[in-house]
């Protein structure tokens, strides 16, 4: 149906002008109605007590010209009008009801193009519910959710507050056609954002992020370099009087601390970096993704971390297996 060669009556002066301010297809629109007008019908029977056989067909007429509509019943060739008295009401709510579907629709995929554009990067959020599964958070002019997987471990948002995520991707259900905004506290990537949000050699790209190995809530070890001659990578990252790492440390649950290293292409001095805060770390060999380090008694501990945290993150960071021996010197 052409509405541009129908007469403008109301009803299609106003679905010509809903389908023109949100670049809604107008076709889309009418079969969508035609698609709601037969369901209300099958409700409006089974209200009344009379029962629809699955297998009926039906189709439904709209004149914009005159604004009626009408339900028919199919049978082979024949056609039954069985548009029920009064029925002008229900298909006027029905056709209202699916407009507004059809512009919450629109403004959500308008929505979703921009926010295409932003994965990767941080978006400020308000979490407005929770359950066991996932947060659901006000993100702009639409929700995004966080589940479980990507929430850090142990950390409590209280409900209205506002924190920063990162935009991990956009799924679409196949089945329903709609897109879902999925976002991220856990991921490696929302640390790497948060430095470059905090830091403006990061941003700029004078300061490189080469590696993070992170333990979400518990630990992160960021190796950092310089593509400019005379900036300090560490020193940037960590701001005068610790002010920049202070910053992303107060986006952290407060049990999450956060080493800052510099990176290094020479593996053994890697390695030593890596194990920080530890000290005196000796490279004993490097051989088939085996490093063996020593270290003085006095920095077994750290060097080990709580529950192994500190040498398992080293490791992922440098890629590779460290096994620890007491410096015996």
């Amino acid at each position: 149906m052409d509405l541009k060669k129908l007469p403008k009556t109301e009803f299609a002066a106003a679905v010509a002008q809903i389908a023109g301010e949100r670049n809604i297809d107008v076709q889309s629109i009418l079969d969508s109605i035609e698609f709601g007008l037969i369901s209300a019908y099958k409700r409006d029977q089974k209200e009344h007590g009379f029962e629809v056989p699955e297998e009926a067909e039906f189709t439904v007429e709209l004149a914009p010209e005159s604004g009626s509509f009408k339900v028919y019943q199919l049978d082979g060739d024949k056609k039954t009008d069985v548009t029920p008295p009064g029925f002008g009401r229900i298909a006027a709510q029905t056709a209202k009801q699916v407009i507004d579907q059809k512009i919450h629709e629109a403004e959500k995929e308008t929505v979703i193009v921009e926010f295409q554009k932003k994965i990767n990067s941080l978006v400020p959020g308000i979490v407005l519910r929770s359950d066991p599964y996932k947060m659901v958070v006000s993100v702009g002019k639409t929700e995004g959710i966080c589940p479980k997987e990507e929430q850090i471990k142990g950390e409590s948002i209280q409900l209205g507050s506002r924190k920063w995520f990162l935009l991990k991707s956009i799924y679409k259900d196949n089945e329903t056609g709609k897109s879902e905004i999925v976002l991220s506290r856990r991921d490696p990537e929302f640390i790497k954002q948060l430095f470059a949000r905090e830091v403006p050699e990061v941003g700029n790209k004078s300061v490189v992020i080469e590696k993070i190995a992170r333990s979400a809530g518990e630990r992160t070890k960021v190796a950092v370099s310089s593509s400019q001659a005379g900036v300090d990578p560490v020193g940037s990252c960590i701001g005068q009087k610790g002010s920049r790492i202070q910053a992303i440390l107060n986006e952290l649950p407060s049990s999450e601390k956060v080493d800052v290293i510099p990176f290094s292409k020479n593996i053994n001095q890697f390695i030593i970096q890596a194990l920080s805060p530890a000290q005196d770390v000796k490279v004993i060999s490097v051989d088939r993704g085996l490093a063996t380090v020593s270290v003085p008694e006095n920095q077994l501990a750290l060097a080990i971390g709580g529950g192994g945290e500190n040498v398992r993150l080293a490791g992922q960071l440098v890629g590779l297996e460290i096994k620890i021996t007491q410096n015996q010197e």
